[in-house]
């Protein structure tokens, strides 16, 4: 069995809290990979500029993969690697989610671009990237440098028959997934968090086999399939518990520490 020499994290529903706190669990959760001499990143469908809180206290200094691992920035935020959505499917997602009439984000490397700012997510967002929209009436100039496209609705059936359709139109000419149950994220064409895994094994010069991987949601599937070891939280879904090695605590649970735990106690035994 290959021991572990890198954990890579996503964000939201795994490494911080509800609230979007970071414990002092997950804090010393880190550090104790740090000990072992393991590395540690994160990846998340959150831009870059939402990542920022995270970097210094947790010591981070391999690159982050933003935009469900699309992307791969360095602790400055400088992308290293970056896809594009394209502004052919770009144009194709703002119409079906025009369609199912939910809001419509677009994310550059540097920017949020909404057109309204009295949608139900649009606070949730702001303090959960820690930085403010800009606000536009035209989203023309912007599809050609989008790295995400959300449609957020707090209408969870809904999202899901939008995110159904939304993979029929763009076929492999975007990805189109839900990171949370209340936003649909469109991405680059056959990127995604398992590409980023990949990548930073070549980068590191590992294994897959010596990655774990730990996350909550669907998005966080491709870095399961690639990873030697995958940890499911305990607030994920029985489907994506079904594709992880193992399951750990929720996230209000500190179940990131206790994926940790399980990390340690497996190359212990290896």
């Amino acid at each position: 069995m290959t021991k572990i020499a890198l954990v890579v994290s996503d964000v939201d529903g795994t490494l911080v809290t509800h609230d979007k706190r970071l414990t002092d669990k997950a804090k010393a959760a880190v550090k104790k990979l740090e000990d072992n001499g393991i590395g540690f990143t994160i990846t998340s469908s959150r831009p870059p500029v939402g990542m920022r809180f995270l970097i210094d206290p947790l010591g981070i200094t391999l690159p982050i993969g933003p935009f469900n691992g699309s992307s791969m920035v360095d602790g400055d935020l400088v992308p290293i690697t970056q896809h594009l959505i394209g502004e052919a499917a770009a144009k194709k997602s703002i119409a079906v989610l025009d369609k199912y009439d939910v809001d419509v984000w677009i994310f550059t490397n540097d920017d949020w671009v909404i057109k309204r700012d009295d949608g139900k997510y649009v606070p949730h967002e702001r303090d959960t990237i820690q930085h403010a929209p800009l606000i536009v009436d035209d989203f023309a100039p912007y599809l050609a440098k989008a790295c995400k496209i959300v449609g957020a609705s707090s209408d969870f059936p809904l999202l899901e028959r939008c995110e159904t359709e939304m993979q029929r139109v763009l076929g492999d000419s975007a990805v189109a997934v839900r990171s949370q149950n209340y936003y649909l994220d469109v991405t680059p064409p056959a990127q995604s968090k398992g590409t980023f895994v990949k990548a930073m094994a070549e980068r590191l010069g590992i294994p897959l086999e010596a990655i774990a991987v730990v996350g909550d949601m669907r998005n966080d599937l491709p870095m399961f399939e690639v990873a030697g070891f995958s940890v499911a939280m305990g607030n994920a879904s029985d489907f994506v518990k079904g594709k992880a090695s193992a399951v750990t605590g929720s996230n209000e649970d500190d179940g990131f520490a206790g994926a940790v735990e399980m990390i340690l106690k497996r190359n212990a035994g290896a």
